[in-house]
């Protein structure tokens, strides 16, 4: 998927600390974690249902 390096993941967190300040960075990381979350949960469900569907199928 994407590839970051160490330099990007540092100018990354170096523009959101620009953008948001130091203080907001807990609550930004907390939000972005819970929304990878529910992106791989609902990912996962899409996969269970395609075999799901795939193997009733056969």
């Amino acid at each position: 998927m994407f590839k970051f390096g160490m330099g990007e993941l540092l100018i990354i967190l170096l523009i959101v600390l620009l953008l948001f300040g130091a203080a907001k960075l807990p609550e930004i990381g907390r939000a972005l974690g819970k929304a990878i979350k529910e992106f791989k949960k609902a990912g996962k469900e899409v996969k269970d249902d395609i075999e799901e569907v795939t193997k009733d199928s056969k």
